[in-house]
């Protein structure tokens, strides 16, 4: 069975996308992220989020980036910590978009 990380059901979270075994929508995780939550941070704080799935949410929010234009920088990057290189290094090539996932290096 192949899971699919990010869900939308009308019955959950009126709607709204989600990660896939959490309560935490895709625009929770936007919002956490511009505010300076690392990966790192993200899991500890939610131990039910998977590296997968968080990545899974940042590329969902690159692929709908009009539904999510408030958390894009101006040269297209979303705002906050993504994740390092070295913890992208094994995800599909999909969860692995530089400045959207992989942070842009400084």
């Amino acid at each position: 069975m192949t899971i699919r990380w990010v869900q939308a059901d009308p019955l959950v979270m009126n709607g709204e996308p989600f990660c896939y075994g959490s309560r935490l929508t895709v625009r929770q995780l936007l919002e956490l992220r511009r505010t300076g939550y690392s990966l790192t941070a993200l899991i500890a704080d939610h131990p039910e989020l998977k590296r997968m799935g968080i990545a899974a949410a940042y590329a969902y929010a690159g692929n709908h980036r009009d539904r999510y234009a408030e958390f894009f920088e101006a040269d297209g990057s979303l705002a906050g910590p993504g994740l390092t290189a070295a913890e992208a290094a094994d995800l599909p090539d999909a969860y692995r978009a530089a400045g959207v996932v992989v942070k842009r290096p400084a």
